[in-house]
């Protein structure tokens, strides 16, 4: 018998290597307007919190809140278009999710990306091995992470325990996602955040390969 039933995933950072197509979306956005360029360097610790926080933190502070309002929905309309050039799974996720599934484990998905893109993304790189997924749903009254809200909803709808759940992702906000939630966690460090910031944001478990992953899910 295994040591979970589920396994629910961050998406960026953890499942999908999205930083190139993330930072061009944002530079097309800020470039328009002849606004300061971001590198990738600044995306990366922009990233983690979805897609508003991500432009407040890429856009200059005196932005008027009408025109973040609109630079905020061009530049989601202009990611969903794009989302896909340059993005992919990280090595070995595809044969992990496969493993997983001929275990016998669920597999969710949950992200504070905005959920058409979660949802689009999955569909792409992964179908047929996410059995949930969900993104940001702030106005169905579902706060994002590291609210725990997300998180129960995906378990609830695969229809297993929260404690029977092992929550995987990249950054601090994962790791304060399971804490909230009560659930394991692993922190891998392939992502968004090093080893040493993960460690220093609490990781209890850090894994550097997907091989790795499998193991601790299946041990």
């Amino acid at each position: 018998m295994e040591r979970y039933q589920a396994v629910l995933f961050d998406l960026d950072g953890t499942l999908l290597d999205t930083l190139d197509d993330l930072t061009d979306s944002v530079n097309m956005i800020l470039g328009k307007y002849g606004l300061p360029l971001r590198d990738k360097e600044e995306i990366r610790r922009f990233l983690g919190n979805g897609s508003e926080r991500l432009m407040k933190a890429a856009l200059p502070k005196e932005i008027s809140e009408a025109d973040f309002e609109k630079y905020l929905e061009e530049y989601k309309a202009y990611y969903k278009a794009h989302m896909e050039v340059k993005t992919g799974p990280y090595s070995g996720v595809l044969e992990l999710l496969k493993d997983l599934r001929k275990a016998g484990l669920k597999i969710g998905v949950v992200s504070n990306k905005f959920d058409l893109a979660v949802k689009g993304l999955c569909e792409k790189y992964f179908p047929g091995y996410i059995d949930a997924a969900a993104g940001e749903r702030e106005a169905d009254g579902i706060h994002r992470k590291p609210a725990p809200d997300m998180v129960f909803a995906a378990a609830e709808r695969l229809g297993v325990k929260i404690g029977d759940c092992l929550y995987v992702g990249d950054s601090e906000v994962d790791i304060q996602t399971a804490k909230n939630a009560g659930m394991d966690c692993v922190s891998v460090c392939w992502g968004f955040r090093n080893e040493d910031f993960l460690k220093e944001a609490g990781a209890v478990h850090l894994v550097h390969t997907t091989g790795e992953l499998k193991n601790f899910i299946l041990k």
